[in-house]
């Protein structure tokens, strides 16, 4: 085996990004603290042709190079919008019948792999604080809760890595 130089990756000019069809997902992130957070992912957003990231109450926006860091220019290709109130995006998402699922541990969550999208149906994954976590007002105005199943000592995943492995289920199940 060979690894495979960047050129021969075959992947999309910013303007291609733009105007490919997008996987049918949008992403809160809500009061997210580290920057390095915010950069990955949007770069995981980026990698699955994630439609919007919404950043909201003390998330950055960018420009910023502690963002850029890590989003490697993908803050370039995902549109993104910041607003003040994450309760009013999700409020609005809905009222689009955008599903919203927060992504967070609480009674009569379903767990990650038991998770099966509807043809045709957009989801919007609410992602909160590396401490807090989604607010519980959040939680209580979406129409779900998805798990990331864990057994190990810990209580939760770095932010990044939840949004990684969400998004990645998400996708495989819809585009494959």
């Amino acid at each position: 085996m060979r690894k495979l130089a960047n050129s021969e990756l075959e992947r999309k000019t910013v303007e291609d990004f733009k105007q490919a069809d997008k996987t049918p997902i949008i992403i809160i992130l809500d009061d997210i603290r580290s920057l390095h957070n915010i950069g990955s992912v949007f770069r995981t957003a980026d990698a699955f042709l994630i439609e919007k990231i919404y950043l909201c109450g003390i998330t950055a926006v960018p420009p910023n190079k502690e963002i850029h860091k890590t989003a490697l220019g993908a803050t370039e290709t995902v549109s993104w919008e910041y607003s003040k109130d994450v309760l009013e995006v999700i409020q609005n998402l809905k009222q689009e019948n955008i599903s919203v699922l927060a992504i967070e541990q609480v009674e009569n969550s379903i767990f990650l792999q038991n998770f099966s999208p509807e043809e045709n149906q957009k989801y919007a994954l609410v992602f909160g604080n590396e401490v807090k976590g989604v607010s519980q007002e959040a939680v209580a105005i979406c129409d779900g809760v998805i798990e990331i199943p864990q057994l190990g000592t810990k209580h939760s995943l770095n932010i990044s890595v939840s949004a990684g492995i969400v998004v990645w289920d998400l996708f495989q199940k819809l585009r494959f």
